[in-house]
């Protein structure tokens, strides 16, 4: 049953997460996108409940590859390998998680408090809907309003049934094309945001104008881009005249990819996956033309084969090996303060 209703007020100038409210100096370096529990198979993947093989030496790299489809490498709800995976993260120096499970893939309230408790990592949850392909059809009957009403409660009553109350609205999916449902989904999310003051963080469809049309919208329907995330850049954009144009709008710029070193990129073999060094130019592009402060990173961890106890990267590797990167390509400590913890906190702390 969730808790008495919070106001707005009450949020105001705090930080919401899985375990209550926090001061914003409390946050610290932070990933703004990751999932820590989830569930990305499909559901006619889950109606067919054949989870493949098990993941091996033998097959590991092919599955982080993308040639071998596993749905069990799409599954992860396991509490103490979270708890381990969330702790070496902690031991290098990451004190905050963005977490953006959200409706239609499955998200674990109780889970990322249980996380968070074994941890003492802060986990900032997000609510919403992912894209239309996840969504219950019956969502399509459904107005703007009443998915506000529904975000609106997530923040100020508690989330998906449970107490455990979300500190940011995402992450809101969209695809290419567009389709009314996610627009719908959006002005709700929108609407939210007036009424709560949380930041909005969107998954933009595989289009490199999309992201730009959503900022337009966002605008055009009364959003707050100053408190608006646009995700996956990293796999989206990949000209500056298009990435400057977006951070014009005012919005924050992600790129949340970091560790996927591969060129090749399964869900859109037209493109070239960029690597860590890339991201860091794309980022000194930004920083140079005046937008540090629309900056976040993460890794947007949502396969097993990314997870260390897997043979990945980790949710560590940004702080364990980029930002020494960072220092040895000539990013100022000033500037590695605002990507991790400046930024990070101007949009969690509720307006």
């Amino acid at each position: 049953m969730a808790r008495s209703r919070l106001s707005r007020s009450d949020l105001t100038g705090k930080v919401q997460t899985v375990r209550g409210l926090l001061g914003p100096a409390e946050l610290g370096q932070t990933l703004m996108h990751e999932h820590v529990l989830w569930d990305l198979r499909t559901p006619e993947v889950r109606a067919k409940n054949d989870l493949g093989p098990e993941l091996s030496f033998r097959n590991i790299f092919q599955m982080a590859y993308g040639e071998t489809y596993s749905p069990r490498n799409m599954l992860f709800d396991d509490v103490a390998i979270a708890i381990d995976e969330l702790q070496m993260m902690r031991d290098v120096g990451g004190q905050t998680v963005v977490e953006l499970t959200c409706g239609g893939i499955r998200p674990d309230p109780k889970g990322l408090a249980q996380v968070s408790e074994g941890t003492s990592v802060n986990i900032v949850m997000g609510c919403g809907y992912y894209v239309e392909e996840y969504q219950d059809p019956k969502n399509k009957e459904r107005s703007a309003d009443d998915f506000a009403g529904e975000m609106a409660a997530q923040v100020l009553e508690g989330a998906w049934g449970t107490s455990v109350r979300s500190g940011i609205i995402g992450e809101i999916g969209t695809t290419t094309p567009w389709g009314a449902l996610e627009r719908t989904v959006l002005k709700g999310a929108i609407l939210a945001q007036q009424e709560t003051g949380a930041s909005v963080n969107i998954h933009p469809g595989r289009h490199e104008d999309l992201p730009q049309e959503i900022a337009e919208f966002v605008a055009a329907n009364g959003g707050d881009t100053s408190r608006t995330v646009i995700s996956h850049i990293d796999r989206t954009i990949f000209d500056s005249e298009r990435l400057l144009r977006l951070a014009d709008t005012g919005v924050t710029v992600e790129f949340d990819l970091f560790g996927t070193e591969a060129a090749h990129y399964k869900l859109n073999t037209t493109i070239d996956m960029p690597n860590d060094a890339v991201r860091l130019q794309h980022l000194r592009t930004l920083i140079d033309a005046g937008h540090l402060d629309r900056i976040v990173i993460s890794h947007d961890i949502c396969q097993r084969t990314r997870l260390t106890n897997f043979g990945g990267h980790g949710y560590g590797h940004i702080f364990r090996n980029v930002v020494p990167m960072m220092r040895r390509r000539g990013f100022s400590e000033a500037e590695i303060q605002a990507i991790l913890v400046d930024n990070p906190r101007r949009l969690l702390t509720f307006a």
